[in-house]
């Protein structure tokens, strides 16, 4: 299984805490070495990077890592291959353009028929049922409505029973971003917390560091990540359940029904 970081913020925030122990997990403390990605939210800028290497190797997470980018939403993966070949082309996330909006999308798990689904308008680039899913999924969003609609509700019922859709298909953990909001489904694993004051200290499970976040943020401050697996070992994550569908905005969830 890949490995999944997710992080929605309501100011401009750094992840490199977080992304210092996830890259661990690339081919370090984990076996999850086939290549990984990052994508970053600015305002409606966009900014991604991607290396078919193991992260705990990966020069450009090494250069991220020394790179204060602040984001209101930032979807990160790490991969363990299953389908596809290891290369530039098949690591997550991916990206496409909707109503003028960049969208990003991460997934682990396998799916099983994924390509018998027409698709209607976007094509993937590379071989992987993940981006492939990605493509059907857009297209299906662009079918239904070909104009952005008013209400944001409407986008988050169809997003929700198109993951419910692909997750018959085999195991779809998933992130999915279009710069305001981080969609979330959780077929078989993931978990959340939502940092907000008083703020304490948290200790990486994956590497010798910490951060007192008292010190980092300010009282107003909200911000939640989500992972395959907790990155802390002295904090209190939340297990999704088993086909939960999750939508997160500017740092808190938000009603989706």
């Amino acid at each position: 299984m890949c490995e999944l970081l997710g992080m929605s913020a309501n100011v401009p925030t750094d992840i490199r805490f977080s992304f210092s122990g996830l890259i661990k997990r690339g081919g370090e403390t984990a076996d999850h070495k086939d290549g990984w990605g990052i994508a970053f939210y600015e305002g409606k800028g966009y900014r991604s990077f991607h290396d078919p290497i193991a992260s705990a190797d990966s020069a450009v997470a090494k250069f991220i890592q020394g790179y204060p980018i602040k984001s209101t939403a930032v979807i990160c993966h790490i991969r363990k291959a299953n389908r596809g070949r290891v290369c530039l082309e098949n690591t997550h996330p991916f990206s496409r353009e909707l109503w003028g909006i960049t969208w990003s999308f991460a997934h682990n798990g396998q799916l099983k028929g994924i390509k018998n689904k027409q698709l209607n308008h976007y094509q993937p680039v590379g071989t992987t049922d993940s981006e492939y899913a990605f493509c059907w999924m857009l297209g299906q969003l662009k079918k239904t409505f070909p104009e952005k609609p008013k209400q944001k509700k409407e986008i988050r019922l169809v997003i929700d029973r198109l993951c419910r859709e692909i997750a018959t298909l085999g195991v779809f953990n998933m992130l999915l971003s279009d710069a305001a909001n981080l969609y979330v489904y959780c077929s078989t694993k993931l978990s959340w917390i939502t940092r907000q004051a008083p703020f304490q200290e948290a200790q990486l499970k994956d590497a010798d560091v910490s951060v007192d976040f008292k010190n980092e943020t300010s009282i107003d401050d909200v911000v939640t990540v989500i992972a395959t697996e907790p990155l802390t070992t002295n904090e209190e994550w939340v297990q999704m359940g088993r086909n939960e569908f999750m939508v997160v905005s500017l740092g808190k969830q938000v009603p989706h029904r």
